[in-house]
């Protein structure tokens, strides 16, 4: 799932994705309807990417999150967020046991349940769509797989090395010139 261009914006309904940026905003689209809009640098915007759930020991991205709750609804729609707190408490604790009950609110989980109905209303909730974020975490040099670099991961072009090695153009102290002045003399 690509979480990354997907947005919330503070006093708008929904989720939002992001199409391309202004001079003074961003033209985004609302991930249901598919109706774009443009929206100014002021606004409040929380990239769902950026956003992780507390548990006891550590935060969990919510990517984590909303797959814990596709494969216990097997990718279907999930509770509704108007719900009973208990209700949602129990569905928050089946998507993520040891989250931190002081610190993860009732709002939260109403939130949480409504962005994955509304992710997955609009496709977004699909088995393919976790299949990326498994393969990225494994580490290619301990499967023995042959591993393509996307545009972000790729190295930084580096201009060729000259055959012979360049000294630093960094200026030496007066103390380093005179040792390499007296190393010279003894070797010549």
């Amino acid at each position: 799932m690509l979480l990354e261009k997907i947005i919330s914006i503070s006093g708008k309904p929904g989720l939002f994705k992001l199409v391309s940026q202004l001079r003074n905003g961003f033209i985004i689209e609302d991930v249901t309807s598919k109706k774009k809009i443009s929206i100014g640098n002021s606004s409040q915007v929380s990239l769902l990417d950026n956003i992780a759930m507390f548990t006891f020991d550590k935060e969990v991205p919510l990517f984590e999150v909303f797959e814990n709750i596709a494969k216990n609804y097997e990718y279907k729609e999930a509770i509704a967020h108007k719900s009973t707190d208990a209700e949602l408490k129990e569905f928050m604790t089946a998507s993520l046991p040891n989250y931190d009950t002081e610190r993860v609110y009732a709002s939260d989980i109403k939130k949480l349940a409504q962005w994955y109905n509304i992710l997955h209303k609009a496709g977004y909730i699909t088995p393919e769509s976790f299949v990326k974020a498994e393969s990225e975490t494994l580490d290619p040099a301990q499967e023995g797989e042959e591993v393509t670099l996307t545009d972000k991961e790729a190295p930084k072009k580096v201009a060729p090395k000259s055959e012979k090695p360049v000294a630093p153009k960094a200026k030496a102290s007066s103390g380093a010139k005179a040792a390499t002045k007296s190393t010279h003399r003894k070797m010549g």
